[in-house]
């Protein structure tokens, strides 16, 4: 072996004989292993550029001629520029679309334009059948946007051809969150998950001016005595052709969601009302960004919580609006805007703006005289008019049972306005009172005295004053208040008497003796009251609560009928042209029995010549002070249309439904709004406010030439029989003559009153106005006697 040390390394510098010098060699000019592989590389990134740019080129030509065949690229591009394998289709006609649309089963409803009109572009839903269905049967499964096919090939021919641009699948609200609303948390039936039906598209006009287009889906639940509406609201953009169901909505009284300034300043607001009965309850929603490509705005709730100031005063003022105090409520923040010199956050104007929005309401409402005292009781509560509500309570001995009833059946509302009240200003005496008199309604006096005990110290000034009130609600005061002279207010309906036993009836304070007496000329008729004004208020039958003292009993009615200064009464009768006949009658006598109220009248024998000739009616009676009679003029169907469109496109298929449900037309499915208006577009309505809100009801008479039109319709119908009339129409079985029936409908379209119910014996006589009572009032009459009815914010009917 080589010992490595016997080999020194060489010093620097110094020549190493074992080293080998290189030796120089000619160049060859061939190429290096080095340049020769980047050629290679140079040479590939040229082929794969080209062809990429051949695909590119390939990809583009195809997505221009025939998008289907690239519709592999969903997979890499992101959701908004997605390629809709639809749009790959070969654009359609409307007629095209419509029939493909049947072959699958579906069926297409009327186009809404997505601009000024639908020939670019257009919204269609898509509508399916419910099986074994007769009326209502369609309902919403998707919503499309078709837009017109730029394609060369189809701009020289003449009908519009359509590709679909975009399509939105669509299921109405769950039933739990529709009913909502109206139930309480303690109601066993909170409802189920089970999506409810939508039957009805609509675009809002004049709405907020963020881009894009709005739309509501809508359709209708019967609740008890509530006609609810509900859906959802649509939004289109179009810069991503992108439909989206932005928030689902529901209102217990039928309201569609307005659009309107809420907010001081800027846009407008969506509002969604879900009032129920006098209890205002208002959602408003605000446009806001959103962090969306496809869709950069969203609805967003304006809440009340949390307040949007730490301020204990702003604060207060927020618990006084959540309890319902929505008045004393603005009032506060009024008072602190002030103090605050108008500066506030946006958010805090928003809440204080939504607060004023509400107590607009409450206020028209306890503004209003109202028929019913428990009416005008609910209202001044709800408004926080607590003393008012108390000389309502104090002057309405004989109704004491009604507002106990209205206070029972409080599901917690007034209560939590107590609680709200007396917990910022404890020491409110008719707060305490009002808190007394709930407590006894719904549990006893003695839990009412025992939370009275648990009150400040001061109570004991008011505990006397507040006794008696428990005392008349439980109906321990029974007296009567009879009014100062006033003149007779009497409604009711003339019947036959056979024969007459003075002993029967209370005559007259001023007749001496006990004999009647007539001229020979005339008969004795007896009237019916259905309801009189006693000097203070109107009350009506059945007059339970009219307690006469036992001395002096005519005294009492003479006085509080108002037949002591005007014993005269009308009794009258309509032609069927519409003529009304009448005759006057001199009150006599009064009887009443078991709560039923009857006077005595001599007549004319006239009378029974105004029967013979009438369309056979009840005769009515009426004294001259009692009515001031409403007869608006006049307008067609198709003037109302050019005046109001969405509010005539959402009642006809009303009327029509109407018509299906009183038997006279045979038809399987409802005609699209233009073929109705089409059919009964000449057909006299009136309009009026009958609820009471401002807003013009529509009031439509079916008259004998409005059947007889539909008659010229029907003789023309398609032979399948999809509209058919049946005779004879809304006769009377023994007489055979017409009877003019009616039909109201609300300022959305919603039937709220009907005589159009198959062998209804119930006519709408007339519309009036009674003294000191808003709003106005129906004549109805049924087979034995007339009615006024009236609209009751709380049931949301005329009762």
């Amino acid at each position: 072996m080589t010992n490595p040390s016997s080999n020194p390394a060489p010093r620097p510098n110094q020549p190493n004989s074992s080293t080998i010098e290189p030796v120089p060699q000619k160049s060859d000019n061939k190429p290096q292993p080095g340049s020769w592989l980047a050629s290679m590389v140079a040479i590939i990134v040229l082929l794969c550029s080209a062809g990429l740019i051949t695909t590119f080129a390939w990809i583009s030509i195809k997505f221009i001629l025939n998008p289907e065949q690239v519709s592999w690229l969903n997979q890499i591009f992101p959701q908004w520029t997605k390629i809709s394998s639809n749009s790959a289709k070969r654009p359609q006609t409307l007629k095209e679309i419509q029939d493909s649309l049947s072959q699958q089963g579906q069926i297409a409803g009327q186009i809404l334009p997505l601009e000024s009109d639908t020939k670019s572009s257009f919204l269609l839903p898509v509508f399916k059948q419910r099986a074994s269905c007769h009326s209502d049967c369609e309902y919403i499964v998707e919503l499309r946007v078709y837009q017109r096919a730029e394609n060369p090939e189809f701009q020289s021919v003449p009908e519009q051809h359509y590709h679909l641009a975009t399509q939105l699948p669509v299921t109405g609200p769950d039933e739990s969150f529709v009913i909502a609303p109206i139930v309480n948390s303690t109601d066993d039936n909170q409802g189920s998950s089970l999506h409810l039906p939508l039957s009805q598209v609509g675009r809002f006009e004049n709405g907020t001016s963020s881009p894009g287009v709005w739309f509501y889906l809508r359709g209708q639940r019967q609740q008890g005595t509530s006609a609810i509406a509900y859906g959802h609201i649509v939004h289109y953009n179009p810069e991503r052709a992108h439909l989206e169901l932005m928030l689902p909505w529901t209102s217990p009284n039928g309201q569609l969601p307005q659009w309107q300034k809420v907010i001081a300043g800027g846009d407008k607001q969506l509002v969604v009302d879900q009032t129920v009965g006098l209890e205002p309850q208002l959602r408003v929603y605000q446009v806001q960004p959103a962090k969306s490509v496809l869709n950069p705005i969203q609805l967003e709730q304006i809440s009340l919580t949390p307040p949007a100031l730490q301020d204990s005063d702003y604060q207060n003022a927020l618990v006084l609006a959540r309890s319902g105090l929505w008045t004393p409520a603005l009032e506060w923040l009024e008072s602190f805007k002030k103090q605050r010199k108008g500066q506030l956050l946006e958010a805090a104007q928003a809440q204080i703006d939504v607060i004023r929005l509400h107590s607009q309401r409450t206020k028209i409402q306890a503004d209003k005289s109202w028929a019913s005292p428990s009416q005008q009781v609910l209202a001044d509560l709800i408004d926080g008019r607590w003393e008012k509500a108390l000389q309502v309570f104090e002057t309405s001995p004989q109704n004491a049972q009604e507002i106990a009833t209205l206070l029972k059946a409080d599901g917690g509302r007034l209560w939590s306005r107590v609680e709200a009240q007396l917990r910022l200003t404890p020491h409110q005496q008719p707060v305490q009172a009002w808190g007394a008199l709930i407590l006894a309604a719904k549990h006893g006096q003695e839990k009412a005295n025992s939370w009275l005990n648990g009150q400040s110290k001061n109570i004991t000034d008011a505990r006397a004053y507040i006794q008696n009130l428990l005392e008349q609600l439980n109906g321990e005061v029974s007296a009567y208040t009879i009014s100062p002279s006033h003149p007779s207010q009497i409604v009711g309906s003339v019947q036959p008497i056979a024969e007459v036993n003075p002993a029967d009836w209370l005559q007259s304070p001023s007749v001496e003796g006990t004999s009647l007496q007539k001229a020979d000329s005339q008969v004795w008729y007896q009237i019916q009251v259905s309801a009189f004004h006693d000097g203070n208020r109107w009350l009506k039958f059945p007059f339970t609560n009219l307690k006469p003292p036992k001395t002096s009993p005519e005294k009492f009615f003479w006085q509080t009928l108002g037949i002591d200064s005007d014993p005269e009464i009308q009794i009258a009768v309509w032609l069927p042209n519409g003529e009304q006949l009448t005759t006057s009658a001199t009150i006599q006598a009064v009887q009443l029995r078991d709560g039923v109220l009857r006077l005595l009248v001599a007549a004319d024998e006239t009378v029974e010549t105004l029967y013979a000739t009438s369309l056979h009616q009840l005769p009515l009676a009426v004294t001259n002070s009692a009515l001031e009679w409403v007869e608006p003029l006049p307008i067609s169907l198709e003037q109302l249309y050019q005046k109001d469109a969405s509010r005539v496109k959402a009642m006809l298929p009303n009327i029509w439904r109407s018509l299906q449900e009183s038997g006279q037309l045979q038809s399987p499915k409802v005609p699209d709004p233009q073929q109705i208006l089409h059919r009964i577009g000449q057909w006299p309505v009136q309009e009026i406010d009958l609820t009471g809100d401002g807003k013009p009801e529509t009031v439509l008479t079916l008259s004998e030439e409005a059947i007889a039109s539909l008659d010229e319709f029907s003789n023309g119908s398609k032979e399948d029989g999809s509209f058919r009339l049946q005779q004879p129409p809304f006769s009377l079985s023994d007489k055979n003559q017409f009877r003019p029936r009616t039909l109201i409908l609300s300022d959305n379209g919603q039937v709220i009153y009907t005589d159009f119910k198959s062998n209804s014996q119930q006519f709408l006589g007339a519309i009036a106005r009674l003294r000191a009572v808003q709003p106005l009032v129906l004549l109805v009459e049924d087979a034995r006697s007339y009615s006024l009815k009236i609209w009751s914010q709380k049931n949301q009917r005329f009762e």
